[in-house]
């Protein structure tokens, strides 16, 4: 079954929206879509790297994601100047990794696949990099929930409660890297962060608790995922950003729901 690759198309595009998912509500509640956006930015640049050094190129963006979620935590409390520091590190690596890509001799790249995704040449080997992903994101954040919704609520709190909010942020800082490195291959690095965002801000108008919430933006991100590779297949468009197209379509859906049973 695995041979077939709109079936392998299909599994990637799930095993991602269900990191993304529950990763995304993190997002939401603490604003951070701007890390998000640098550490995305940044796996352009893992990908020139893994080529100039001959490597894999997933071990090359989880390096270089792991590098960036770490610099990004370690500047997060230096006050108001985080935002310009982010947006420097985000377009900086991004167009650093751009041009570095284009300067490795004997290399032909499509940059198009990394920028925007090409879900429909996932092997069994991406397939196993994605859900093994998802799966260490579920267990991760199933073993720290409590810790982290304490410390997004509040670093007062959180101290109250014994847990260092620093280290729950660091924690999801790192997590973030990952959901970066096994999405690459659905959406790209441009279009991440929408897939971390889009299924949570619609989910937000439905649920009354976290965790309803976190399971509602997964099963948006599912519908997101096979939808727009549905919609890319019926009208030839390309597969990534039909599944942003179609997470911001219900999101649009979800927004005018909401306010018609308010």
């Amino acid at each position: 079954m695995l041979d077939d690759f709109l079936v392998r198309a299909a599994l990637a595009g799930v095993g991602t929206a269900i990191a993304a998912g529950l990763l995304g509500c993190f997002v939401v509640w603490r604003r951070m879509a701007y890390f998000g956006d640098a550490t995305a930015h940044a796996a352009v640049l893992g990908v020139a790297l893994a080529l100039g050094f001959g490597t894999s190129i997933t071990l090359g963006v989880v390096i270089v994601a792991l590098a960036m979620a770490v610099l990004i935590h370690g500047l997060s409390g230096q006050g108001a100047a985080i935002d310009t520091m982010l947006g420097v590190l985000s377009h900086g690596a991004l167009a650093l990794g751009l041009v570095a890509v284009t300067m490795i001799p004997g290399q032909r790249i499509d940059l198009d696949a990394y920028l925007f995704g090409d879900v429909l040449s996932v092997t069994r080997f991406d397939l196993a990099i994605i859900w093994g992903g998802s799966a260490v994101v579920a267990a991760v954040l199933w073993w720290h929930w409590s810790a982290m919704l304490t410390a997004t609520l509040s670093s007062d709190l959180a101290y109250a409660a014994g847990i260092n909010p620093r280290r729950e942020q660091l924690v999801l800082t790192l997590l973030l890297a990952g959901v970066v490195a096994v999405a690459i291959k659905v959406v790209g690095a441009l279009l991440i962060t929408a897939l971390l965002i889009i299924p949570a801000a619609t989910a937000r108008g439905f649920a009354r608790t976290p965790e309803r919430m976190a399971l509602l933006s997964v099963g948006v991100g599912v519908l997101a995922a096979l939808g727009g590779l549905r919609f890319a297949l019926i009208f030839d468009t390309p597969v990534g950003p039909s599944v942003i197209c179609m997470a911001a379509a219900l999101f649009g859906l979800g927004t005018v729901g909401a306010k018609l049973r308010a």
